[in-house]
């Protein structure tokens, strides 16, 4: 049954160069903490996808075992983990995620 899930998940986060775990949806989030990591992505013009762990126990359970992380939501840009909502927060304000994802060649808005 896990290897379902991580089978999932790891096929999710190979098919897009930026994936994100979070409890609801981008139109919709149901924490802040997701609702905060939409916003950083949106303002920064990043095109991402994203799944609700909220949906599907087994992939809430699933995604924490994955990545050794404890929490959601979780951050992923070419298929590395960057992150929950502190991490993403931080690497935004210092620049560190728009360095992030210009080296990984992922399209987003130059911030000023």
């Amino acid at each position: 049954m896990a290897e379902t899930v991580f089978d999932r998940i790891q096929t999710e986060i190979d098919a897009n160069p930026v994936f994100l775990y979070m409890k609801g949806t981008p139109m919709f989030p149901q924490c802040g903490f997701s609702a905060r990591v939409v916003q950083i992505l949106t303002h920064m013009g990043v095109p991402f996808s994203s799944a609700n762990v909220l949906a599907e126990d087994e992939l809430r359970e699933g995604i924490k075992e994955f990545s050794q992380w404890p929490t959601v939501p979780q951050l992923y840009v070419k298929g590395e983990f960057v992150g929950g909502c502190d991490i993403v927060t931080e690497m935004f304000q210092s620049g560190e995620l728009e360095t992030l994802m210009a080296e990984k060649g992922v399209a987003h808005k130059a911030q000023a």
